[in-house]
């Protein structure tokens, strides 16, 4: 009895390696878009909040901690090597705010604001090149 030998076989496996190889680019779209949405949303949302905590240091120091702990994540989850580390660099920068009184309030507010800026334009580069 002979036994034939199935062409199927060989390209059955090429295909799944390709789909495996394709399903990783896949995932790494998805992560790269993922982290176009969420960086500049964190950005924003942490302007609105200090805006409206000028006069609670405590709340606004947390406030800054949250957005770092945040955009940690975002880098950690990133493929995109420019978003993890911006993300990565506007973290430590936020993490390093401290804010103990009114003055440090508005101080913290204007680097937020020109930092989150500079962010922001660095993820919107890498997110559409």
């Amino acid at each position: 009895m002979r036994l034939h030998k199935s062409r199927f076989m060989p390209l059955a496996a090429f295909a799944l390696c390709i789909a495996a190889a394709g399903c990783g680019e896949v995932n790494q779209t998805i992560d790269k878009a993922q982290a176009c949405l969420e960086a500049p949303k964190i950005v924003s949302e942490l302007g609105t909040q200090i805006a409206q905590l000028t006069n609670d240091p405590q709340a606004m120091d947390k406030a800054l901690d949250d957005a770092a702990t945040k955009l940690n994540d975002v880098a950690d989850k990133a493929s995109n090597t420019t978003i993890k580390e911006a993300s990565d660099d506007l973290a430590k920068t936020l993490s390093g705010i401290t804010v103990n009184d009114v003055n440090d309030a508005v101080d913290a507010t204007q680097k937020v604001a020109t930092e989150g800026a500079a962010y922001v334009e660095k993820v919107a580069k890498a997110c559409t090149g």
